[in-house]
């Protein structure tokens, strides 16, 4: 599914990768973690295409593409998505017509034919209550006045609606309480656990790994991985931190 050798990354200057490696195969569940300013955010912005970035690899292939060479859009349409840690607003727009517009610019790319307002009203109404949002606020601008929780459910239903193969989600349990916290992991399992799909899940903290557990962990220092296991892996970080690995 995804296969990184040797992946440098800098900004401005600065190198924040230093030749990381990483496979992800199909049917996975792959967590990042680590310090601050090791590296994670980053991976997931060079991943989707976030301009600003320098990016050079021996290889970066995301099912039969060569991820680098492909525009931001292009990547999305292959099936790749980003979630952020901190879900952007954008006033004016119903989030009803950005994701309709989003999944049927999708569906063009790929030859298929875009859905109907019918058809993705149904689809929409499914996602939000299979995820606890009230579909009514679907018809609110993105994000705009939504809580912590609510964006993040929102993401989710994005998600559901776009349906990649791989999701990249960027700490997306930052600042959830315990019920947004279990919606967010129903929705990774609900829509991403599957054996055609694939996860990468950048987290700090093990508390989502209670519901999304891994199938495997990765410890991203120093611009690297330094360090991989099970899911037992992210109980030994909670308990004794990254001092040893921090670069």
């Amino acid at each position: 599914m995804l296969t990184i050798k040797n992946l440098h990354a800098e900004i401005d200057g600065k190198p924040i990768l230093k030749g990381l490696d990483l496979t992800i195969n199909a049917g996975e569940i792959h967590a990042i973690m680590g310090p601050n300013g090791a590296g994670k955010s980053t991976l997931s912005y060079v991943l989707a295409g976030r301009p600003g970035y320098q990016a050079h690899a021996d290889a970066v292939t995301f099912a039969t593409f060569d991820l680098l060479e492909m525009a931001p859009h292009e990547r999305a349409a292959a099936g790749l998505f980003l979630g952020f840690q901190y879900p952007v607003e954008i006033p004016g727009v119903s989030t009803l017509q950005f994701l309709r517009e989003s999944l049927n610019a999708q569906r063009r790319a790929r030859g298929e034919e875009p859905l109907s307002g019918a058809q993705f009203l149904k689809l929409a109404r499914e996602q939000a209550a299979s995820l606890g949002l009230d579909a009514e606020m679907l018809k609110r601008p993105v994000n705009v006045g939504f809580s912590g929780g609510e964006k993040k459910r929102a993401e989710m239903v994005q998600m559901g609606i776009l349906d990649p193969k791989l999701a990249i989600l960027d700490e997306t349990d930052s600042g959830l309480d315990i019920d947004a916290l279990k919606a967010v992991g129903t929705g990774i399992n609900t829509i991403m656990r599957r054996p055609d799909k694939a996860v990468l899940l950048i987290t700090h903290y093990q508390r989502l790994l209670d519901y999304v557990r891994p199938d495997f962990v990765h410890v991203l220092a120093g611009g690297r991985i330094v360090r991989s296991g099970g899911p037992e892996l992210a109980l030994e970080l909670e308990r004794e931190g990254y001092r040893e690995m921090a670069a």
